[in-house]
């Protein structure tokens, strides 16, 4: 902001950032979840191998909780006044 950034772009600016580790860690996780499926089917009575309903449930309450964990400190920092965020490095 004291380069000249709106408080706007300065969220947008977190926000691509968490979508970014979101995608990253949500394919790494998909991958993982659906190897790991058969071991749980096997150990587990009545879970079938591919529930899609649940992969796709857990997928939105994780990116829910990640933008929000991203957006509420965004919009604090973009509050700040850019002079006392100088002065206080």
């Amino acid at each position: 902001m004291a380069l000249g950034a709106s408080r706007g772009s300065i969220v947008a600016l977190v926000l691509r950032e968490v979508a970014a580790m979101l995608a990253v860690g949500s394919a790494i996780g998909a991958a993982v979840a659906l190897a790991l499926t058969g071991l749980a089917g096997k150990m587990l009575f009545g879970i079938t191998t591919t529930q899609p309903g649940v992969f796709a449930l857990a997928a939105v309450v994780l990116a829910v909780a990640a933008l929000a964990a991203g957006w509420f400190p965004a919009r604090r920092a973009s509050c700040v006044d850019p002079m006392v965020a100088l002065r206080h490095d």
